[in-house]
């Protein structure tokens, strides 16, 4: 989806300010992003009345997996907040208005995160159009045996599941993702703490060797 990013104001004195983004009127649109050490990266979606919004993030890459998150009404007000939190879902039912979440990385001063995020518009009043265009071509159906609006809800039926389909999968690719990056993280912990045990054990043969070989040294002195 195409972002526009534009400047929301200052966070701290010694903080850069955060940045706001619109996404194309999508019903499915989903995104990931590097969030700096530090910052606070803030996006906002238009939505209708009695419109619903599902929003699924995850904390893909970065120390602790965890993300402060914020969602915001058009009026201002917190709907939702999730503080330190490696993922969530939450689904509000909206009204006219520019909907604002933020992803708040501020507490870390020196990871930053990788962040995939999914938007999931409902009754946003593009289904009843498409409606309306079949409804100009819904002329002498009372001869055929299956009704144009049989084969309209076979079909919306069909798309609704494709699409839940293609949920699915980018939610599966997210999940893959993370799990990649624990087990590459785990892996280099795992070859750091080998060698640093490799390194006491040669350490500790070598002094044993010494103090064993020192027990038999003949340590007086001889007599000429």
């Amino acid at each position: 989806p195409r972002l526009l990013l534009v400047p929301l104001g200052c966070l701290a004195l010694l903080l850069p300010p955060p940045r706001a983004a619109e996404f194309s009127p999508s019903l499915d649109s989903d995104f990931t992003f590097t969030l700096p050490a530090g910052r606070k990266e803030c996006f906002y979606q238009p939505m209708r009345k009695e419109a619903s919004l599902e929003l699924e993030y995850q904390v893909l890459d970065g120390a602790g997996l965890d993300v402060d998150f914020h969602l915001l009404s058009p009026k201002g007000e917190t709907l939702v907040f999730d503080e330190r939190k490696s993922d969530g879902v939450h689904t509000v039912e909206t009204e006219d208005g520019d909907y604002m979440f933020c992803f708040d990385n501020t507490f870390s001063t020196i990871s930053e995160k990788v962040i995939f995020f999914e938007l999931i518009l409902d009754n946003m009043g593009e289904d009843g159009q498409d409606e309306e265009d079949w409804k100009k071509y819904v002329t002498g159906t009372d001869l055929l045996d299956m009704k144009l609006e049989d084969i309209l809800e076979s079909i919306n039926s069909v798309k609704a599941r494709l699409s839940k389909s293609v949920q699915i999968q980018t939610l599966l690719r997210a999940f893959e993702a993370r799990d990649r990056n624990i087990q590459e993280s785990n892996f280099d912990r795992v070859n750091f703490w080998s060698m640093v045990n490799l390194g006491v054990m040669v350490v500790v043969s070598a002094v044993q060797v010494y103090m064993l070989k020192s027990l038999f040294e003949d340590k007086r002195k001889s007599r000429t």
